[in-house]
């Protein structure tokens, strides 16, 4: 009994190391950070419409 849940460990060690080294095959890498937008024009401030007279 003990021999069994042995070899099943094992396997299942064997089963999980396998699947572990599945993915992307080639070099690995850090992907780029993405690019940031374009700041937004500034557009020119018109003044405030002058004030007129205050009314006696």
């Amino acid at each position: 009994m003990k021999s069994s849940s042995a070899l099943n460990i094992g396997i299942t060690a064997v089963v999980f190391g396998l699947l572990a080294g599945c993915g992307q095959t080639g070099p690995l890498y850090l992907p780029k950070p993405p690019a940031k937008p374009a700041a937004p024009a500034v557009s020119p401030t018109t003044p405030p419409p002058p004030s007129s007279p205050a009314a006696q």
